[in-house]
């Protein structure tokens, strides 16, 4: 029987305590498929808020791999300090946690410049009970400076990228506006796996117009990666997002529960045995649909359900 392999094990395993993640959301970041250097508009489905408990409020200045100054960094690293301050007790008194990694989570935590990113990843990294870091960006959006400088900083302690790879289909991702291909996903991922870095990635099943042909091509070239874990999310809609438009003029049907579910159990039946799993769906307060993503408990229950059934150990 296949036993279900948590990222919360892996870290149990590593450090032989309790570690959980602390969601940080930097102001002043950005998206090269915002500011124009992909692409405009964002991703259709991107409505960053709703990823993020700590992301209040958007900047006007924001950073990019060209900026030659950052009048917002002292800003930055205040606000990582009060974020992690803040939420830290929380994760203590609800999970039990004693030790954290810090994760830059909202928008593309290494699309700035390479000052700014050491600032903010080495203030993180003396924070109490601090083990190490997870850095949320796009594969088109990272430096081979910055790759190097993370692969050193992980001689000493934790550094994970997650990468957000949606889908391997060219066209889904330029209909859903992502900016780059699946040629710059792999080419990345490789580079920063050959550095000796840890890469977590994310799935997008139900994205506009995929089939379960598409999903598990998607999962397949994934797993050609060598990741070390994975992230699944089902695809749904969320206010003030270019996706909730095209819901409402009905161009738009959200994956039902069941075929999410489906295709989730056979992802993970599939998945070998050494990529820990992060997340298996998702919930957002500012949800549109489909109306079975808005209680994450009940979807949790169904899916372990399906995985019990399916013969896989919870």
């Amino acid at each position: 029987m296949k036993k279900l392999y948590t990222f919360g094990k892996y870290l149990k395993q590593k450090f032989h305590t309790t570690v959980y993640k602390v969601p940080i959301s930097i102001p002043g970041f950005t998206c090269p498929n915002i500011d124009g250097t992909s692409a405009r508009g964002g991703c259709v489905f991107c409505e960053n808020e709703s990823f993020s408990p700590n992301l209040k409020q958007k900047e006007r200045f924001t950073l990019n791999l060209e900026s030659n100054e950052n009048p917002l960094l002292e800003k930055q690293l205040e606000s990582l300090k009060f974020q992690f301050e803040n939420t830290v007790p929380y994760l203590k008194k609800r999970f039990y946690a004693k030790k954290f990694i810090v994760y830059f989570q909202s928008w593309t935590n290494t699309y700035a410049p390479f000052e700014t990113l050491k600032a903010l990843y080495e203030t993180a990294l003396t924070f109490e009970n601090v083990v190490g870091l997870s850095i949320g960006t796009r594969t088109d959006s990272i430096t081979d400076e910055t790759l190097e400088y993370l692969a050193e900083l992980s001689k000493k302690t934790e550094v994970w990228l997650e990468y957000g790879i949606q889908t391997s289909n060219d066209k889904t991702l330029k209909k859903i506006n992502r900016g780059h291909n699946f040629a710059n996903v792999v080419d990345t991922i490789t580079k920063t796996k050959k550095l000796g870095l840890n890469v977590c990635a994310h799935l997008i099943y139900g994205l506009p117009d995929e089939t379960r042909t598409d999903w598990e091509q998607t999962f397949n070239d994934t797993m050609k990666l060598n990741i070390d874990s994975i992230k699944f999310h089902p695809m749904y809609v969320t206010k003030n997002t270019l996706l909730a438009k095209e819901y409402f003029e009905g161009k738009f049907i959200p994956i039902n529960e069941k075929d999410y579910i489906d295709i989730l159990v056979w992802s993970i039946k599939n998945l070998p045995e050494n990529i820990s799993i992060q997340r298996m769906t998702a919930g957002v307060d500012t949800l549109l649909a489909p109306e079975w993503c808005k209680y994450k408990n009940e979807q949790m229950s169904h899916i372990i359900k399906a995985l019990k059934v399916n013969g896989v150990k919870v």
